[in-house]
């Protein structure tokens, strides 16, 4: 599993941190948001929902499912 971030798309509003029940996400110096511990990640999607520029996605590695 992996988070991807379109930087392009980010305006850095922070609301995929502020919604992440594991504080997995942070924005950074650049105003961007990023991945600070993917290990934490829960899989809630909660960033990739709310996101209003569409700039993150939560993605699965081939073979593995998204949801248990």
């Amino acid at each position: 599993m992996s988070i991807l971030i379109k930087e392009d798309l980010c305006k850095g509003c922070g609301i995929c941190v502020d919604l992440c029940p594991t504080n997995v996400l942070v924005v950074n110096l650049l105003e961007k948001v990023q991945v600070a511990d993917i290990e934490k990640c829960t899989q809630c999607r909660q960033c990739e929902l709310h996101c209003p520029d569409y700039a993150i996605f939560i993605e699965k590695d081939k073979g593995e499912k998204l949801y248990a």
